[in-house]
């Protein structure tokens, strides 16, 4: 049965010795710590007996020590061997203060920082460019034997992946063209030449908007979906169990997310055209009083299907580069939790930044070509 902790002051020769007995624990300390600093607040010397307790745990040690206030030297001591040893180890680590890691100051640990930092991108670059290479290596072998592609896997994820995003395409595509419609209508009805606003309407969504939203949220629904799923499995060893059994991962998790998007990317683009025009429609009736039928004929006779081929010719690259994206950061993950999160959000932010980056550069190729 534990003993609660207690002691008692003697005083001989004008030396003060606090004589310490029961189990000086966690469990048994209670407010004995406290008042043994009360009672020995003042006093310049004093020794402490220890001999008498029979259990003492590291709370119990730091009870002590706080009550001498630190000043407790070895010689005023009277406790056991493994009692003393217990003080000493208490002691340092009450002493032990953290180490507040220094930073960078010079030009020379900067110059190292843009060096790694530069370092770790063209290792990037590389890696990047074996997986390119694997997957077109995959891709290429598909081809050749249609009966290597898992035909499931593909289904399921062109559904997941692209259709049931349908309605948040819409939706988000719709309000796009009523923005683009309100804005043009209120712009241009300054200089009486509102009825301008259709084609306004139409090139912007036919060219820009449409590929642009389908993108920007794939990129946030699918690339970060399939950067966890490869992630998740690539924690639990799944696709090192699938590389011992003998099965491609590539073949088997990669090819079927690139298939899926490369389908459904162009049918969701026109569904997002069909959901801007509807949008752009409907502000233009309320705002302008410009009938459907009025809506449409404009929009066959002055802006053309030209503008809706080039706004459909940019979503197989950019299914491309979405499925790549999010595979190639879910196959980078760690063994960690925080690998896991940097990884999907990695995806995410690459797969937008390439986004604007490739309809810039698409924008510049019709420029050029007078498209």
């Amino acid at each position: 049965m534990d003993q609660p902790a207690a002691f008692r002051l003697q005083n001989s020769a004008g030396q003060s010795t606090a004589v310490l007995t029961g189990d000086w624990t966690a469990a048994s300390l209670g407010a004995t710590g406290r008042s043994l600093a009360q009672a020995l607040m003042g006093e310049d010397q004093v020794r402490v007996d220890l001999t008498g307790i029979d259990q003492m745990d590291t709370a119990g040690a730091f009870a002590v020590i706080r009550a001498t206030g630190g000043r407790l030297p070895v010689e005023n001591v009277s406790a056991r061997e493994e009692t003393m040893r217990l003080l000493a180890l208490v002691d340092r680590a009450a002493q032990a203060r953290p180490k507040v890691p220094e930073r960078p100051k010079s030009f020379r640990d900067f110059t190292i920082r843009i060096g790694k930092a530069v370092v770790e991108m063209a290792a990037d670059g590389w890696d990047t460019i074996i997986f390119a290479g694997h997957l077109l290596a995959v891709a290429w072998i598909s081809i050749i034997h249609p009966r290597r592609i898992r035909w499931a896997a593909c289904v399921s994820l062109a559904e997941r992946a692209g259709l049931d995003a349908i309605p948040i395409v819409a939706v988000t595509s719709f309000f796009i063209g009523s923005v683009v419609g309100l804005l043009g209508a209120d712009m241009l009805q300054q200089f009486g030449a509102e009825v301008f606003a259709v084609e306004l309407i139409g090139i912007a969504v036919l060219r820009e908007f449409n590929i642009i939203i389908t993108a920007v949220l794939l990129a946030g629904r699918s690339a970060s979906a399939f950067a966890a799923e490869l992630g998740s499995m690539k924690m639990n060893q799944e696709i090192d169990a699938m590389k011992v059994m003998g099965v491609d991962p590539f073949e088997a998790l990669v090819f079927p997310r690139f298939f899926a998007l490369l389908v459904t990317m162009p049918l969701l683009t026109f569904v997002a055209t069909l959901a801007g025009l509807f949008g752009g429609l409907v502000v233009t009736w309320a705002a302008l009083g410009l009938g459907p039928a009025f809506f449409l004929q404009r929009i066959v006779d002055n802006v053309g299907v030209t503008h809706l081929w080039v706004g459909l010719s940019k979503a197989p690259v950019m299914a491309v580069v979405i499925a790549g994206i999010g595979c190639r950061q879910g196959l980078e993950v760690g063994n960690d939790v925080e690998s896991l999160g940097r990884r999907v959000t990695a995806a995410v932010v690459h797969a937008i930044f390439a986004i604007i980056l490739i309809d810039a550069l698409f924008a510049l190729i019709y420029m050029k070509a007078d498209i």
